[in-house]
């Protein structure tokens, strides 16, 4: 077993009998300790050694006044006893410069390690995690956590060593080379600190939990006003939105004012403790004094080593503070990182080479926690090179049937087949890499226009960029703006109008030419002549490919394959154009109110 993982062990078992959960926070990292073993090993080694050199020269200075009492000291003595001196001050200080920079350049590991996981486990995560975990929360645990479990895994660490073994040293030192009777004496408040500080760290980690959690919910209001900052203009909220925050940033406050009162408590009771101690000690040592047991160097060197004794015991009180902060801050995270991904790749995907058709065999799906089917026994074909059509009122199921294509979110009932494989038993990577997809709201990065299309294809060329503009209608656009393909398209894309988005969202997807794409009502914000500019280009170019359109203008899938109309979803009507129209259902009475609204508009 590694060093650190062995002290850490020793240290959890002694302290188990009173309080286990103190202790906990090593125990749920020694994956990482194990890992780093030779780093944390060294470190402690190193701090040991430099704590022991930093107990003699006290022992050099007590024998000097010794000499000086007894008249003894001569000036090749002296000099010895500086060199010494000066020797074990550059021994110590370079010493501590190696432990220092081993033991917290780990907590920068540990902090980088476990922030790269946090990322990695985001990526995995579908929708339902996203709904019961809000982002200002998340990233409170991506930031003020990740801290207090670094400092864990460096402070922690060195008031664990300093609060234990090195307090043993200097009252071993203390006891063996000048009197145990007085040190046993000087040590009498001790168990009392102890008794204190497992009351004061109780209430730390209690407290400290509750300021993060309030800190992460102040997180998610300003992420959420300044991304909503033109609708709170628009409604003139302000003052309101303002006030809200005020009062959220004033429970932040309190919440942290009540962990600073417990804070505040640790050192006025350990400066009280070692207060008392320095006194038991001045004066019982200088009646050993008069009484000639111990010499006056001796007591000059004892209340040396007395005051070295004062950060080991304001480290117990550190230790205790760190450790609860920590606990508190890593049952935080691994809340998130035990979170176990509501859709997982199948243990053994089978590996489907290409797309040849899509199966919906009599599929039903309601999402997590309620009650009613949001789609039920949808039934449909598509073999490969089809585009098919899906419309219907708003919130009839379009894009959740578009989200279970994607296999966003588990407990379908029926099929989901590709290339007659079902979906559950095909990877998840697979499926993603097959389709492209332009949601109904597009994300933009905070990057150039170049940037956000090549999401799509890293490698792709300007001249392959300005095809898919092309594509998009965006050619004219991007002659209009200052710096061309390198516009920085600022936060969620601010700089850009809707329709702007939605065709450089439009070109993200085309430049991947996916086996399947997908256009969730991803024109809506253009016109209709640039809607259907955009359509033919896309009938010339995916000619051999699956195309799913959903759209609330019938002339964005009038030239698809199989339309398909949804209500409260179910299809209630499929077909082809001519078919639908022949039918005198939703779809044509939708269609000749539009073409009615777009004949009056024309004229």
């Amino acid at each position: 077993m590694n060093g650190l993982a062995f002290f850490a062990e020793f240290v959890v078992n002694q302290k188990e009998r009173r309080d286990d959960y103190m202790f906990q926070v090593f125990k749920n990292l020694d994956w990482f300790f194990k890992h780093y073993w030779r780093r944390y090993t060294f470190a402690i080694i190193a701090l040991i050694i430099a704590s022991a050199i930093g107990l003699i020269p006290p022992k050099l200075v007590g024998m000097a006044i010794d000499y000086i009492q007894f008249e003894t000291l001569t000036g090749q003595l002296l000099f010895y006893l500086v060199i010494g001196y000066v020797l074990l001050t550059f021994l110590h200080y370079c010493i501590s410069f190696l432990w220092d920079y081993t033991l917290f350049g780990g907590a920068v590991i540990l902090e980088r390690w476990i922030r790269s996981k946090l990322m990695a486990h985001f990526l995995k995560m579908s929708p339902p995690f996203f709904g019961k975990f809000k982002t200002g929360d998340l990233m409170a645990r991506s930031t003020n956590d990740l801290k207090a479990i670094a400092l864990t895994a460096g402070f922690g660490v060195l008031t664990l060593v300093d609060s234990s073994i090195f307090m043993l040293m200097i009252i071993g030192v203390m006891g063996f080379t000048i009197s145990w009777k007085l040190t046993l004496a000087a040590l009498i408040p001790l168990p009392i600190m102890a008794i204190v500080m497992n009351k004061y760290g109780a209430v730390i980690h209690e407290r400290f939990t509750k300021a993060q959690a309030a800190f992460g919910n102040l997180n998610n209001n300003v992420l959420e006003s300044i991304r909503g900052i033109r609708v709170i203009r628009a409604f003139v909220q302000e003052k309101q939105d303002k006030k809200r925050f005020s009062d959220m940033t004033e429970d932040v406050y309190d919440k942290n004012i009540a962990v600073a009162k417990i804070d505040a408590l640790f050192e006025p009771t350990i400066n009280i403790l070692v207060g008392l101690s320095y006194t038991i000690g001045l004066g019982y040592g200088a009646l050993l004094v008069f009484e000639n047991r111990i010499s006056l160097g001796d007591l000059v060197t004892f209340n040396v080593y007395l005051g070295m004794l004062i950060w080991p015991m304001f480290a117990v009180g550190e230790l205790i503070n760190i450790l609860q902060r920590g606990n508190a801050s890593l049952d935080r995270v691994n809340e998130i990182l035990n979170y176990r991904a509501d859709v997982e790749s199948a243990s053994e995907a089978e590996v489907v080479a290409s797309v040849t058709d899509l199966e919906f065999d009599d599929m039903s799906f309601s999402y997590p926690d309620t009650s009613r089917n949001q789609l039920s026994n949808i039934d449909f074909d598509v073999r490969k090179g089809q585009t098919i059509g899906i419309v219907g009122k708003t919130g009839a199921g379009k894009t959740t049937l578009f989200k279970l294509l994607l296999r966003q979110y588990p407990g379908i009932t029926g099929n989901i087949k590709i290339s007659g494989v079902p979906i559950e038993k095909l990877s998840l990577e697979q499926i993603r890499n097959w389709i492209g997809y332009v949601p109904q709201d597009q994300i933009m990065f905070s990057k150039t226009i170049r940037e956000n299309i090549q999401f799509g294809k890293d490698d792709a060329t300007d001249e392959e960029i300005k095809h898919v503009m092309e594509l998009a209608h965006f050619l004219d656009d991007i002659n209009q703006l200052p710096e061309g393909l390198d516009t920085m398209v600022g936060e969620s894309g601010v700089t850009l109008s809707g329709g702007q988005k939605q065709r450089v969202a439009l070109a993200r997807a085309f430049i991947k030419n996916p086996d399947i794409l997908i256009l969730d009502d991803s024109m809506s914000a253009v016109d209709g002549k640039t809607e259907t500019r955009i359509i033919e280009h896309l009938r010339k170019e995916r000619k051999n490919k699956t195309t799913f359109i959903a759209a609330h203008r019938m002339s964005a899938v009038a030239h698809a394959d199989l339309i398909l109309v949804l209500a409260d979803g179910r299809i209630v009507e499929k077909g082809n154009h001519e078919e639908l129209m022949r039918n005198h259902g939703w779809y044509k009475e939708q269609y000749d109110q539009q073409q009615l609204k777009q004949g009056e508009v024309d004229a």
